[in-house]
């Protein structure tokens, strides 16, 4: 990873944490064949890389603020001596691309203090991208400001989206909405990793991005990315409770309304 500019203490520690799990990860990448793999549901599968990093980041993270808790996708949620602040944690957003070998996957660090993400970091290990972002500074990829796509036709944009799978998501509302959206917009894309989907939103490659039936660990660090880009982030309900109800439309401020309400027209008619 490259150096990054105005990096507070908290994208410092951020930082590191960051670099020691995707050493391994890089790694762990060019031997994927060679990993023990097991299954926790249909289609969802998590590898031994994925603890491993999990295993590093907490443990660098722990070290440097050791009083916050965490909330990990492996590891679940541990309480802090500090009751404010936790970190929220995927060790590898895109695990299914790994494993099938596919240089798209990302780690996800995101600060949480009380209701609030304060801080975020999403890591595209197989193309050494770092997108970070820090409530009130902005949003950067390494050194280089991030601001959200400009455009204001649906008809110009385009869209990444998240599509379900196996035993996961409502297959029929998500295909009501594609067939809406593909209808009006330049393009869909669905690479398969919520993180860098979010990224790739506050970095104005996407115009914008959907998605339900997410966790938090997905979503997180991509929040204030988009947020601190000049981005508009609401759930499919239009409140801004992402992590609660683990959806998100998001886009800029003319193409986020237009969106959700294609999205909404779509299942309600």
């Amino acid at each position: 990873m490259r150096g990054a500019a105005r990096r507070s203490a908290n994208i410092n520690v951020m930082y590191k944490a960051v670099e020691k799990a995707a050493y391994g990860l890089k790694r762990d990448f060019g031997e994927v064949e060679n990993l023990q793999v097991s299954m926790k549901g249909p289609a969802d599968f998590v590898s031994a890389a994925d603890h491993r990093a999990e295993k590093r980041l907490r443990e660098e993270l722990e070290r440097s603020r050791p009083g916050y808790g965490f909330l990990m996708e492996e590891g679940g949620e541990i309480k802090g001596t500090d009751p404010e602040h936790r970190w929220i944690i995927d060790p590898l957003d895109g695990t299914t691309n790994f494993l099938h070998g596919i240089p798209h996957f990302a780690i996800s660090v995101a600060l949480q203090k009380g209701d609030e993400i304060i801080a975020g970091m999403i890591y595209d290990v197989a193309k050494d991208e770092c997108f970070w972002a820090e409530k009130g500074v902005g949003a950067f990829l390494d050194n280089r400001r991030l601001r959200v796509s400009g455009r204001r036709r649906l008809n110009e944009c385009v869209l990444a989206c998240g599509v379900p799978h196996l035993g996961h998501g409502d297959h029929a509302v998500f295909e009501k909405q594609l067939h809406s959206v593909m209808d009006r917009c330049a393009g869909v894309r669905r690479m398969g990793a919520a993180a860098l989907d979010m990224a790739y939103v506050a970095a104005g490659r996407y115009d914008g991005y959907w998605e339900s039936h997410l966790n938090a660990w997905d979503i997180a660090a991509g929040i204030i990315l988009i947020s601190e880009a000049g981005g508009y982030i609401r759930d499919d309900k239009g409140g801004t409770n992402m992590l609660g109800t683990g959806s998100v439309v998001a886009a800029n401020d003319y193409i986020q309304p237009v969106l959700a309400k294609t999205l909404k027209k779509a299942i309600t008619g």
